[in-house]
């Protein structure tokens, strides 16, 4: 998606019958007003996650499903896929045959664990990544037990990856003429993302804990309940310390050796987060926000995921889009991170239904093909 967005034809290629397992990830599902319709629905899940592309159902099991994946191979710039090694070969789709029709293809794989190591052959979702990368045992509450990100994270790390890997090896192939093979895995790319906490890990010599909503490394840098609602603050440096201890009507904090540094606040959090607790505990979510603005000290309320997507800078931002699906009407999509030129990247296509777009690519690619004659759309896909 973040590749179509960008203005890639990117076609989807999908099980024949069932179409991409997301589509049935929910509730919660848009559904069609038509009962006619042959997509009565989809999930949200799907919505989230397909837009600007065409679909096209193929058995990938069958001789002539494997000969239009070859034709969309030699007509291609980059094959991205998930599949398991042996799966990959089984199907045609292994990088040596991929080359074999299209020298110049950016081969590019998503895998659990990558394509070497005691894990290689493992299958994988997020949910086993948060936990077998350490990211679970580093979030949730100091004496709980391990949590995971409230979104697949490590999936959207994983894509990140791919996406910007697979745009550098475009730029090289343009610039040199060499092509290069892009892999990234859920476990490779959920490591990398651990960023300063296994830096903590691999240079301190110790296992990183959980902190709850506390930063391992800046000190204060949390949650903190208000009189009402939770607010969040971020003390980033020396300076901003000392305006926010002068706000908090402790001032000395600033010249304390225990608090006067961020290592120092970091060495004695123990005893300077408890203070603070109770200080903000006193006045109301809104107060604090409003005195911590004028202060130029760092702070937001912590939102609810509806409150965040309906407020007035999401709406300033173009951070909500509202696009007409054949089926489905009017469906709200959350638009991309990216600006360009000051505007958002365009939804140009609505998520596809399943093989929306079978007639129209068939036609494209069945004039490729040299070995299949008299094929219908129902053969290829049966």
């Amino acid at each position: 998606m973040l590749l179509a967005d960008m203005g890639a034809d990117v076609i989807k290629v999908e099980h024949p019958t069932r179409g991409d397992d997301t589509r049935a990830w929910g509730p919660p599902y848009a559904s069609s007003s038509d009962e006619a319709s042959e997509n009565p629905q989809e999930s949200a899940y799907f919505l989230s996650i397909n837009r600007n592309k065409r679909s096209l159902r193929l058995d990938l099991k069958s001789e002539q499903g494997q000969a239009l994946a070859g034709a969309l191979i030699r007509r291609a710039d980059v094959l991205v896929h998930n599949f398991q090694a042996d799966t990959a070969s089984s199907l045609g789709l292994d990088v040596d045959n991929a080359k074999a029709i299209n020298p110049q293809l950016i081969y590019a794989t998503i895998s659990s664990y990558g394509s070497s190591g005691p894990l290689a052959d493992e299958p994988g979702y997020d949910l086993l990544a948060q936990a077998a990368t350490g990211l679970m045992s580093i979030t949730g509450p100091p004496n709980g037990e391990p949590h995971k990100v409230g979104v697949a994270m490590v999936d959207v790390l994983a894509g990140l990856n791919a996406a910007y890997g697979i745009v550098a090896a475009l730029f090289e192939r343009a610039q040199t003429g060499h092509v290069r093979q892009v892999e990234t895995s859920l476990f490779e790319a959920g490591l990398a993302g651990l960023i300063n906490v296994a830096s903590n890990a691999l240079i301190g010599g110790q296992t990183p804990p959980r902190l709850g909503n506390a930063h391992p490394n800046i000190v204060p840098y949390q949650t903190f309940i208000t009189a009402d609602e939770p607010i969040a603050i971020a003390v980033g440096n020396d300076g901003q310390f000392a305006s926010f201890a002068k706000l908090l009507n402790k001032p000395d904090w600033a010249d304390d050796a225990r608090f006067q540094t961020n290592t120092a606040r970091v060495i004695h959090r123990d005893e300077l987060i408890p203070q603070i607790s109770e200080i903000i505990q006193t006045r109301s979510q809104q107060a604090w926000l409003e005195a911590l603005s004028k202060a130029n000290i760092p702070a937001a309320p912590v939102a609810t995921v509806d409150d965040a997507l309906n407020s007035a800078q999401a709406q300033a931002r173009a951070m909500v889009q509202e696009i007409v699906h054949p089926s489905l009407g009017h469906v709200p999509l959350v638009s991309s991170g990216l600006k360009l030129d000051g505007q958002p990247t365009p939804i140009y296509r609505h998520p596809p239904r399943l093989g929306e777009h079978d007639d129209e690519l068939l036609a494209e690619l069945l004039k490729d093909v040299d070995n299949i004659h008299d094929v219908s759309n129902d053969s290829l896909i049966d």
